[in-house]
This record gives C-alpha cells, sequence and structure tokens, in this order.
C-alpha cells in the first residue's frame, strides 16, 4: 500500500514517538506500584540500596516528563510536519533522547554488574562485561553527537549501542545464571529450592530488556533513513524494561522468603529467617538479591522437645535390648 509523503511522515515518523511515550506511561505505571512497594515493604534496607531506588525514581520520572513534552510539541507543530520532524535534530529534549535512555540503561546494568561481582567474587568476570556496557554508552554519546549533525553515521553508532547492550545483557544473566548452578551444587538441601527460584527469577527479569533491545536493533537497521523510525517506540520503552526488571528483583525478596517458608508474608517475622541474618548460615534471598554471596553451614539440630515424654519413641541401638536383658532379675 502506498501512503502519500503526508501520511508517511505521520504513520513512520511521527507515530512512533507517540506510540513510544504511551509505552513509558504504561511502564511508568507499573513502576510507581514497584516503587510504592518497596518502600513500604523494605523499609530496613540499607542506606545505599534506597538511594539507588530513590535515583531511579527520578530518573525514571523525568523520562516520561521528557516522552510527554516530546509528543506535546510534535502536535503544536503537526501543522507543519517538516519542522516537527526537523525538533529531532534541532532540539536538546528530542535529540537527546537516545541518550537519556543509555543512561537509564547504564545505571540498572551498573546494579546488576554490583550483585554479579558478589556472586562471583572475581573482577575478572565483570570487567569485561563492564567494558562492553561502557561501549555502549560512549556509542551512543558518538550516536548523539551524529544526530545533531545530521552525520550519515548515525545507523552505525545505534548499531554499535543496541548491539552491544545486548550483548552486555545477555552476558549479565548467563553469568548469573552459571555462578547461581555452581552454587546449586554445594548448598545445603533447604537452600536448594531456593536456588532454583533465584535461576527462574533471573531469567524471567532480564528477559523483556533483552528482547526490546534485540528488536530495537533489527528494526533501526531494517529501516535507514530518517524516513522511518519504528524503532523510536521501542527505544521509548527499553530504559523502563531495565527499571522495572530491577525493582522486580528488589521486590521479589519478601515472595521468595514466604514461598520457601522463611517468613509469615509481608512483615518477614519467622525465627528460621532471623536466625539465617543473624548467623549466615543459610542463604537469606534477601542477601542474595541485594548482590551478596551465598554462604552454607552444616548445622546438627537436637530436638528436646519430647525429651521428657515417657510416651515419646526412643531410638534403640542394635545392642541396648540384649544390655537390656542382661539386667533383667533371672537371667
Amino acid at each position: 500500500m502506498r501512503y502519500t509523503e503526508s501520511q508517511n511522515i505521520s504513520i513512520f515518523v511521527l507515530g512512533p514517538w507517540v506510540i513510544g511515550a504511551f509505552a513509558d506511561c504504561l511502564l511508568q505505571g507499573i513502576l510507581l506500584t514497584q516503587f510504592s512497594t518497596y518502600f513500604r515493604w523494605y523499609k530496613d534496607d540499607p542506606i545505599g540500596v534506597k538511594l539507588v531506588v530513590v535515583g531511579l525514581v527520578i530518573l525514571t520520572c523525568l523520562k516520561t516528563i521528557q516522552a510527554c513534552a516530546v509528543v506535546w510539541i510534535q502536535n503544536l507543530y503537526f501543522n507543519d510536519q517538516k519542522a516537527a520532524v526537523n525538533l529531532a535534530y534541532t532540539t536538546w529534549w528530542q535529540s537527546g533522547n537516545p541518550l537519556m535512555v543509555a543512561f537509564i540503561g547504564l545505571y540498572v546494568q551498573a546494579y546488576f554488574l554490583h550483585r554479579l561481582r558478589v556472586i562471583s567474587k572475581s573482577w575478572l568476570v565483570v570487567v569485561p562485561i563492564a567494558l562492553i556496557i561502557v561501549f555502549a554508552f560512549l556509542a551512543m554519546v558518538l550516536g548523539t553527537v551524529a544526530i545533531t549533525k545530521r552525520s550519515g553515521d548515525i545507523n552505525m553508532w545505534f548499531a554499535a549501542h543496541l548491539s552491544s547492550v545486548f550483548v552486555g545483557d545477555v552476558l549479565i544473566t548467563t553469568a548469573m545464571i552459571h555462578y547461581l548452578l555452581k552454587t546449586k551444587r554445594t548448598v545445603l538441601p533447604q537452600t536448594f529450592g531456593l536456588i532454583t527460584a533465584l535461576v527462574r527469577l533471573t531469567w524471567s527479569s532480564a528477559a523483556p530488556a533483552a528482547i526490546c533491545a534485540m528488536i530495537n536493533l533489527a528494526l533501526s537497521q531494517a529501516y535507514e533513513g530518517p524516513n522511518n523510525i519504528m524503532s523510536t517506540a521501542f527505544n521509548q520503552a527499553l530504559p523502563k524494561l531495565y527499571a522495572v526488571s530491577m525493582m522486580y528483583i528488589l521486590n521479589s525478596r519478601q515472595n521468595l522468603r514466604s514461598d520457601l517458608g522463611l517468613s509469615d508474608g509481608i512483615n518477614g517475622n519467622s525465627s528460621s529467617h532471623q536466625m539465617s541474618r543473624r548467623t549466615g548460615g543459610f542463604m537469606d534471598p534477601e542477601r542474595c538479591l541485594g548482590g551478596i554471596t551465598v554462604h552454607t553451614e552444616t548445622r546438627n539440630h537436637i530436638d528436646f522437645r519430647n525429651a521428657f515424654d515417657p510416651t515419646a519413641l526412643a531410638v534403640k541401638s542394635p545392642n541396648s535390648d540384649a544390655k537390656q536383658g542382661s539386667l533383667e532379675p533371672g537371667n
């Protein structure tokens, strides 16, 4: 189907900004619920974790304001579509949009790298992935410069950025799962279910952002040039998917404790859970999800509750009957 020039601009150039803004607002609504849940459930979290979450609140709220402002300003210029299209090259709030997206992605990925560093206990694992992620951010900085100059290198830098982001996401996820499975072979039986849950959680939380980055990369390369920017819709949703992923992991700690019988639910009042936090003997999902390594400890438990119950069954040794018989009268 052939479109007129005006229709093509409306559908393939201005339209993706509108779709992206709707996706941004939808995901921001989910994030606001996640933020509220975090501050209600985890009042005892370290101040460093709380500051990271506050920073994410500020960044995501500002990004939503920017996405809505872009659409509103574009509609003011809708009688002159070419002027609306030129805003992507001449205004900082629109030409800088990809850099804003990249910065939020870098912010969340730094948190994931911190988790990986503590779980793996090795900088050799983290540094190569960190270099890829830093390269992705620098590529977007250069891509933003190319946008403002309308250089022909825009697609090249976008491809470098999105491919690096996708590779970094896959490497982080793969490394996390590798070390969780490695821990799984050495933990106590009561910890086995928690490791399995963490593996599933890692996959489920990392998948949406990685898939969005892959689609974004494919569309940006399939439709080159300024006449079709469908990838913008996915690019607008990408930072919010990163943020949702991070908050999903942070807020899953209570559910993991409850499902595995480590607490009574939201309040987390459990003697076994409190014992694990004091001693570090069993793996605490709150500490593991916060990026703390897993410690295991072998314990011998003696139950004295029935020690003075005359009806309780005693455990007899193989020679107990013989010894008892030798003490009976007449033997």
